[in-house]
């Protein structure tokens, strides 16, 4: 039987490992929204981050193998329809809300009960998800086996602490910058 598969179109290892430290913006506002339509966002500013979290928490949530986590200044997002909190605590004691569509029950952000200035808008929300890269992975001490991740990628076993944050913000803002330059 002859092989009627496509042949592989991606590039070469090396060709991918450059693209993934370039990501390019699209024009703002990023828009999004829930599956039935009755929540939208807007997000007006530049994105501060874009992470994989391989917690076990993330992919019961996602019912996958990774949650996707847009770094967003929340004064830069505006949320239109009603959404609806989840709670909960997590290792570290902190209380993580998750706020979804009451009516198709899709996730549209999570954030921290006491620090405002934190938002993660779940990136499979994005109308449009094709320019996404991610910067670094987190929790890779549970992610599933399947999931590879690249040697040259960003990697914490756990939360990382506030030097892997800012190394993971600080690729992303390298990533932007270079994509605005392709």
């Amino acid at each position: 039987m002859p092989d009627t598969r496509p042949p592989d179109t991606r590039p070469p290892d090396a060709d991918r490992a450059k693209h993934r430290l370039s990501v390019r913006l699209p024009p703002l506002p990023l828009t999004g929204g829930c599956q039935c339509g009755q929540v939208r966002y807007e997000i007006r500013k530049a994105p501060l981050a874009f992470y994989l979290c391989h917690c076990t928490e993330c992919q019961r949530q996602t019912s996958s193998a990774y949650g996707e986590s847009l770094r967003v200044d929340p004064a830069a997002v505006v949320v239109t329809g009603t959404l609806k909190t989840t709670r909960r605590a997590s290792e570290s004691g902190a209380v993580r809300l998750g706020d979804f569509c009451p009516d198709c029950g899709v996730r549209i952000q999570h954030r921290s009960e006491g620090d405002p200035g934190r938002l993660n808008i779940k990136a499979g929300t994005l109308d449009d998800t094709s320019w996404l890269m991610p910067a670094g992975h987190i929790w890779v001490g549970s992610k599933q086996p399947f999931v590879t991740i690249g040697p040259d990628e960003l990697a914490y076993n756990g939360q990382p602490d506030d030097a892997g944050s800012s190394a993971i913000s600080a690729r992303w803002r390298a990533m932007l910058t270079a994509g605005e330059r392709r």
